[in-house]
């Protein structure tokens, strides 16, 4: 399962117009850089979440699936959480024992078949992918475990004692069938707090989490603007996907600090520096000194001032210089110096 769901509030204005798991990463959907993983390590029917704007991310899975490779989405009306999201699908998940379940708003470079390897080995109902020595773990929480890998902490909020070691959670998971026999009886809630907490509170030693050193396999999110700005334009090499290769056999442009979509249409006169330009956008061409904003349309419109402002942009005011804030440009960083 890829829980896909989230409404991806820290990224917005972006995605106001796209759900965060559709972005555009080097011009590829980033729900497409997670399928492809879990190819790689040989799963071959895929579950999707999703409730804010379903219609695009389901089209940018289905345009991205791998061959052989069956993909269904669960769409929630209403938001259910993590773990009430997996409940609605928890018939389809048991099918398989293990399954794997993976956040789809983030860049993974793991080995999740050394994962179900140590899971399997374990006879777990549940492993956590920990990343040790990470230092964003004060940032994103961490999961603490003892000397058997058990799972004793859940960030500041859940402590049971006995902590050994702790890792960044990676948000990738191996559950065993039998571990849905626990889901509480509530449509939505936490799968962290509300179904692993109260198990581990009650005892329980098969809910583990493998710590991993962070210099052997890549997590990078894409939960902010400066996250999803600094995932385009510094590629990390993936070990599944020839990522720059293929955004440009499907039409982005890279070229130093630009990223550009496959069939966008610069105007003259565009000046743009580290920035990001979607596919399929069009700029108006020259702007002289004029607050603008991002039209969904695809047209630089002057209706709309302040979305340029609020991801971080100069708001299309650098000293008279000519500009075009194209939609979306991201995060707009605007230099008379650089013409794409």
């Amino acid at each position: 399962m890829i829980v896909a769901a989230g409404l991806g509030t820290r990224l917005r204005p972006l995605t106001e117009l796209r759900p965060k798991p559709a972005l555009p990463v080097l011009g590829i959907p980033l729900i497409a850089y997670t399928l492809a993983l879990l190819a790689r390590h040989g799963v071959t029917e895929v579950i999707v979440n999703a409730h804010h704007l379903p219609d695009i991310l389901m089209d940018a899975a289905r345009r991205h699936c791998p061959l052989d490779m069956e993909l269904r989405f669960s769409i929630e009306a209403e938001l259910l959480d993590t773990g009430g999201g997996i409940r609605r699908v928890a018939n389809y998940l048991r099918e398989s024992d293990p399954c794997l379940i993976v956040a789809g708003d983030m860049l993974l470079d793991a080995d999740l078949s050394a994962l179900v390897a140590a899971h399997r080995e374990r006879r777990d109902a549940w492993t956590m992918l920990l990343r040790r020595g990470d230092p964003r773990e004060k940032a994103f929480g961490s999961i603490g475990v003892d000397s058997e890998n058990c799972v004793r902490r859940i960030g500041t909020r859940h402590d049971f004692g006995g902590e050994n070691q702790a890792g960044l959670y990676a948000w990738a998971n191996v559950v065993a069938a039998r571990a849905f026999d626990s889901l509480p009886e509530r449509e939505i809630f936490s799968h962290l707090d509300h179904w692993i907490a109260p198990q581990l509170a009650s005892g329980a030693k098969d809910i583990r989490g493998e710590t991993v050193a962070a210099d052997d396999f890549v997590w990078e999110p894409v939960g902010t603007p400066a996250e999803y700005l600094a995932t385009n334009l510094n590629p990390i090499p993936l070990s599944y996907q020839a990522a720059i290769a293929d955004a440009q056999r499907a039409g982005a442009r890279i070229d130093g600090d630009i990223v550009i979509g496959a069939g966008a249409k610069l105007g003259p006169g565009v000046l743009l520096r580290r920035a990001v330009v979607w596919d399929g956008r069009t700029s108006a061409g020259r702007t002289r000194g004029e607050r603008r904003r991002a039209s969904q349309g695809g047209v630089v419109s002057p209706r709309r001032a302040e979305l340029s402002e609020r991801v971080g942009c100069s708001g299309g005011v650098t000293g008279g210089k000519e500009v075009a804030i194209l939609p979306p440009l991201f995060p707009g960083e605007i230099s008379p110096n650089t013409t794409a």
